[in-house]
């Protein structure tokens, strides 16, 4: 029913307005794009620390991104929603799961985050991937964080609920990404416990002088640590908005203020100046 429905949106002989006419247009530009790039490999992850409020890196996040016609990088914010109810985006699921183990592999010392839509779940070359690298090592499992978000999430509960208490019991953690955004998940908070929420951006930027967000951010908070949730603020992009975060109580932050998502992370350029030591 959804592909026939994603038909049906990107037929450009359906009768549409021209505004309807121009976004199908520019998602089928997309999902082109998306396939081309899977047809030649050129995918990739990009690597953002997730920093303790106390100091230090507390683990990274995976963030796919893919190459265009022109070799530009594109994040997945660019295509992921166009793609999201369709094959191409279990295949990118598939995908940066494969990538961010294989990561895993390489580096003992890396804790790493990867996203995946709960529509994936289920989903047999998702799950294979994860299985045999799991059976090949245990512990990658115990350094793995997979985000879901808080709308997918809450597509199909039950579902996702009874998907993290197997993988739960394996080492692997969960963390709810753009919490906040919705309006329906505060009901299945104490179901699904997750071990990781991330507030969405929206309550975070210009935080230190939004007093609006501030009264909102500490209900975020409050409700993260009654379910003894370990909370991350997302879009960090200044000092002021930094020190206003730390100071009200949140365990990590993540953005650009911190860095930006980077395809070289400090572990391969540190292998890169081995060989070239060697």
């Amino acid at each position: 029913m959804a592909q026939r429905r994603t038909r049906n949106r990107l037929d450009p002989n359906s009768n549409a307005d021209p505004l309807s006419i121009a976004v199908n247009q520019r998602d089928r530009s997309t999902i082109d794009m998306v396939r081309a790039a899977l047809e030649h490999k050129q995918v990739m992850l990009a690597y953002q620390p997730i920093m303790l409020a106390s100091g230090g890196i507390a683990f990274y996040e995976g963030l796919i991104r893919v190459l265009d016609e022109t070799s530009r990088i594109i994040p997945a914010r660019e295509f992921i929603t166009v793609i999201e109810e369709m094959e191409l985006g279990r295949i990118i699921d598939c995908l940066a799961l494969e990538k961010g183990l294989r990561a895993l592999r390489k580096n003992p010392q890396l804790r790493l985050s990867i996203n995946m839509s709960a529509r994936s779940i289920g989903y047999k070359s998702w799950q294979r991937i994860l299985d045999r690298n799991l059976r090949t090592d245990p512990t990658l499992g115990e350094r793995l964080i997979l985000e879901i978000t808080e709308t997918s999430a809450t597509l199909v509960p039950e579902l996702v609920i009874s998907f993290m208490s197997d993988l739960q019991s394996r080492g692997v953690c969960f963390a709810l990404d753009d919490f906040g955004a919705g309006y329906t998940s505060f009901r299945y908070l104490r179901d699904f416990y997750f071990d990781v929420v991330k507030i969405d951006g929206q309550f975070i930027k210009g935080i230190a002088t939004n007093a609006d967000n501030q009264v909102l951010l500490q209900a975020l908070i409050s409700i993260s640590q009654q379910f003894d949730m370990f909370t991350v603020a997302a879009f960090v992009e200044n000092q002021q908005d930094a020190q206003f975060l730390i100071q009200s109580g949140v365990d990590c932050l993540q953005g650009y203020y911190y860095g930006a998502p980077t395809i070289r992370p400090p572990w391969v350029e540190d292998t890169d100046q081995m060989k070239t030591r060697a």
